[in-house]
């Protein structure tokens, strides 16, 4: 673990990864990488959309997904329950449960959803 001292930014304190890397697109960050790929141990990919409707099928993985939802708002199907998550809340949707969701508002949806495995693996129901 990096210790921060006086006169250190925290940014010394880090690793300085191999590769870099950022996501740029209609000056919005959005796409998805693999951590495997960057000897990571979750995958994540970066949700950024104004398109009403936008959004996955219904899907489950062999592993948790964590959403961290930065903007806008979405509504949710996890286990046939319906969810609105708003800008500022988190879902987790524990393993081999079926979800997708859906952008419902009239602002950007900008998310991180967090894949607990190095790679992805996705089941399309």
């Amino acid at each position: 673990m990096a210790v921060v001292n006086s006169g250190m930014s925290i940014s010394d304190a880090l690793p300085t990864p191999a590769e870099p890397m950022t996501f740029l697109v209609d000056g919005a960050m959005t796409g998805q990488f693999e951590g495997r790929d960057h000897g990571g141990t979750v995958s994540v990919i970066l949700v950024s959309t104004d398109q009403p409707g936008a959004g996955p099928a219904l899907h489950q993985h062999p592993y948790d997904e964590t959403f961290v939802v930065h903007g806008g708002e979405a509504e949710f199907t996890v286990a046939g329950r319906v969810l609105v998550v708003r800008s500022g809340q988190v879902v987790v949707v524990p393993p081999m449960t079926p979800h997708k969701f859906t952008n419902i508002g009239t602002a950007r949806l900008v998310m991180t959803n967090i894949h607990a495995n190095d790679h992805f693996i996705t089941e399309w129901l």
